[in-house]
């Protein structure tokens, strides 16, 4: 069996941080389009057979009933390959979602919230979909494999081995209960970083589409082919731009034109959107919302101060001043063991502005 495997579209997402920039925000919901017409060309020219899609396909609070028409009348262009759709946090089975209200083409499957079996010649596919926003947990425990004989294959949206209050409230899932279930494909979605891995089984593919910085990296899709001897994947990336930060030292910058001149003198590539991350002392305040009141290059989409003051504070502790007595006292404070290093240096850099 051959089949390709993508996740979390979030097909009408408001793209928030890019609608702020001009056009940007609508030319990447384009994009999204275009990358989903890709995935369908893919799928035509190699006579896939399968298409898996792990939740998240659209944002149940933003989609249009338009943008569901187009991914079906796409999905009516691979009449032969089965597609299975298990829906996620972002977009739930619910009563009065277009997963339950729009007539779809009879070559897709979508998973509701109890755990369903689909028996084919080749493969069985189990799969799960979310039918509300938040779900605490499916139980897989129980679940056994009724044919291993059989290509064995799961769909489900969740997050693998969580570990915090937020990642419980989303399908948290036992990766080594996976493993013992004994699927000889596990097709995850949620997770917006690929896992991918050539010998793995249980796997991310990431958002199909990068949908801001905290999403670096390459993105796209797995496609896949099973038999009874091999299991052969492959990452094949479908989005052109992609997210990058970079780094800007700025012990040496003296003023804000220094700094905007510097900015600018960063070579930035054609098809990559940045945020630049200043880092080091600054020797003057920076505001960063005045600078992007500058002509800065218009693929630079974010600007991130994390620079700290240039104090000489044992300079300014011999001091017979009221900042000097001010600095010797978190001086004291930052010679005891036990002190917060962040709340320490934040209460210095307050108190130094109060002070000037």
């Amino acid at each position: 069996m051959r089949f390709v495997h993508i996740a979390d579209m979030h097909f009408d997402a408001p793209f928030t941080m890019l609608s702020d920039k001009g056009n940007l925000g609508e030319k990447r919901r384009i994009e999204q389009r275009n990358i989903f017409k890709k995935v369908i060309e893919y799928i035509k020219r190699n006579h896939i057979e399968y298409l898996f899609i792990s939740g998240d396909l659209y944002e149940h609070q933003y989609v249009r009933r338009t943008t569901i028409e187009f991914i079906n009348n796409l999905f009516k262009e691979i009449k032969e390959t089965q597609i299975f759709i298990a829906p996620g946090n972002h977009d739930p089975y619910l009563i009065k979602s277009y997963y339950n209200t729009y007539e779809w083409n009879e070559n897709v499957h979508i998973f509701k919230s109890d755990l369903e079996k689909i028996k084919l010649d080749d493969v069985d596919i189990y799969g799960y979909g979310f039918d509300d926003f938040y779900c605490p947990e499916v139980n897989l425990k129980n679940l056994e494999i009724e044919n291993p004989n059989k290509i064995n294959i799961l769909v489900i949206h969740g997050t693998l081995d969580g570990s915090n209050n937020e990642e419980q409230q989303y399908n948290p899932i036992s990766k080594k209960i996976l493993e013992e279930k004994g699927f000889d494909y596990v097709a995850l979605g949620h997770i917006h970083k690929n896992n991918f891995s050539k010998d793995g089984k249980i796997i991310y593919p990431g958002s199909t589409i990068s949908l801001g910085f905290d999403e670096l990296g390459e993105h796209g899709m797995i496609v896949g082919k099973i038999n009874e001897y091999e299991s052969n994947l492959e990452f094949v990336k479908l989005d052109d731009t992609e997210f990058v930060e970079l780094q800007l030292e700025c012990t040496m910058i003296g003023s804000v034109e220094e700094l905007i001149e510097k900015i600018n003198n960063i070579e930035l590539e054609e098809n990559k959107l940045y945020k630049i991350i200043l880092t080091g002392k600054r020797n003057f305040e920076i505001n960063i919302y005045d600078l992007y009141k500058y002509e800065l290059n218009e693929r630079i989409i974010k600007i991130k101060d994390n620079t700290k003051p240039n104090y000489d504070i044992e300079k300014i502790s011999k001091e017979n001043t009221l900042k000097g007595l001010f600095v010797k006292e978190i001086l004291e404070e930052m010679n005891q063991k036990n002190y917060d290093e962040g709340i320490i240096e934040k209460a210095l850099e307050i108190g130094m502005e109060i002070l000037e």
